[in-house]
């Protein structure tokens, strides 16, 4: 039987983990973070906690990874330990949640972006975001190669816009700027700390997004007992630094009042000192907003195919174009549910509060699946065993439940808007149970 060649070095997984977790967000989510905590030291301590979290999580994917080196991920993970149901309810929310909710907030960052450049009223920021879902969608039924073509683009894209920032915000900003900031530290406290900080992580883990896409490469690293823990430590940690050095050069350019109140953030702190500088990197994030919504146009439908094949969804979504041999209604589906999400809720911060917190629900059930295999699976094959076990995977957990219940307390409209998704996925599993049986 073949097996998966173990060909990837350390160095090439730092870089896939750098390159599955810097995103869009670092442009957006400091507006939204700055909005709830009031202080420099508050607000580079969400960004450590974090990376923190992200860090206990890759350590404690990377043995699934390793255990289950095969396509699917979460997925797969979940149908492993928990069975059908479970798996059901993750593919149903990655496509009513999730991955639509996630393209859906890369649109609405497209035309908030987009308005820098022209001025826009808020109808046509909308409609803008609506034909970039339409676009991206469009692309991905009869072009994937174009896809594949640009990502490596979008990906420089994003890393010149981010050393820009850094740059120009720590070698040219006003440090006058910064003791203003202190100022208000002193003179200004959340009235609930605890609420505010777990509100401003919703943001922050946003933009740790991804960090679990390196760790199903297990099965294919060299040497991945001690390379896979390596690259997660060493990847998240640059991730964390280039992001506190961003917050750093955002808060050296702009007071945090400002941060909170712009809508297009990383254009307006560089417009501070370069004129040109805010539509330079106005530009340059239309242009990874757009390649990152493209990708997961691309990604999320081949999930709705594998779970129509299984019988677990509408059987419509497993059709093949004829020509582009591309998941055609699959890709259709995500896009319309994506438009929906977009007319419903409208603003960034509502879909990404929509988004993390139904993926985190995920994420804290597939933290025990470490502890259950541990037990049930003790003389399975581990390419990789998680660092410290067991405090590595029950750090993750704690957090994840306090980070969930915390989200639905803080922001029930959004929070509970996805659970009811969630829970409404029941009674379409049994449906598709059934059909299988009659068949």
């Amino acid at each position: 039987m073949p097996k998966l060649k173990k060909d990837l070095s350390l160095f090439g997984l730092i870089m896939i983990v750098i390159g599955s977790v810097i995103g869009s967000g670092i442009f957006l989510t400091p507006s939204q973070i700055a909005g709830h905590l009031s202080t420099p030291a508050s607000i580079m301590l969400v960004w450590c906690f974090g990376g923190f979290i992200a860090l206990t999580g890759a350590l404690t994917y990377g043995e699934l990874g390793g255990m289950f080196p095969k396509t699917g991920g979460v997925y797969v993970y979940l149908k492993e330990a928990y069975g059908d149901f479970i798996a059901f309810m993750y593919g149903w929310a990655y496509f009513t949640v999730i991955m639509s909710g996630t393209v859906a907030a890369l649109a609405i960052a497209f035309s908030s972006y987009m308005g820098y450049i022209f001025e826009m009223s808020s109808f046509q920021k909308s409609a803008l975001s609506v034909i970039v879902v339409i676009i991206v969608s469009v692309i991905n039924i009869f072009r994937v190669k174009l896809v594949e073509m640009f990502t490596s683009t979008f990906s420089i894209m994003k890393l010149l816009g981010i050393a820009l920032i850094i740059f120009v915000g720590l070698f040219f900003g006003n440090y006058e700027t910064m003791k203003i900031n202190e100022v208000v530290s002193n003179t200004k406290t959340e009235s609930n700390f605890i609420s505010a900080f777990g509100l401003a992580l919703i943001g922050v883990l946003w933009s740790f997004g991804g960090w679990h896409h390196a760790s199903f490469l297990s099965g294919e690293a060299k040497n991945a007992n001690k390379n896979i823990p390596r690259a997660m430590i060493i990847g998240t940690m640059l991730v964390l630094i280039v992001y506190l050095l961003t917050n750093a050069a955002y808060m050296f350019l702009m007071t945090i009042t400002e941060m909170a109140q712009s809508e297009s953030l990383a254009s307006d702190a560089l417009s501070k000192i370069i004129p040109v500088g805010g539509i330079l990197i106005a530009i340059i994030i239309l242009i990874s907003t757009f390649g990152t919504a493209l990708v997961g146009s691309l990604t999320g439908p081949r999930l709705y195919l594998a779970m129509a094949n299984d019988g677990l969804f509408f059987r419509k979504l497993s059709q093949i174009h004829p020509k582009s041999n591309t998941p055609v209604n699959a890709i259709i589906a995500q896009g319309i549910w994506a438009i929906i999400i977009l007319l419903l809720w409208g603003t960034f911060e509502a879909v990404i509060t929509y988004v993390v917190f139904i993926d985190w629900i995920f994420f804290f059930l597939t933290g025990f699946i470490v502890l259950i295999f541990r037990v049930k699976r003790k003389d399975a094959d581990r390419p990789y065993k998680t660092p410290l076990y067991p405090l590595t995977p029950i750090i993750f957990i704690i957090i994840s439940f306090l980070f969930v219940v915390n989200t639905l307390v803080g922001n029930i409209l959004y929070a509970g808007a996805g659970l009811a998704l969630l829970i409404l996925g029941s009674p379409f599993y049994f449906y598709f149970k059934q059909k299988q049986k009659n068949k």
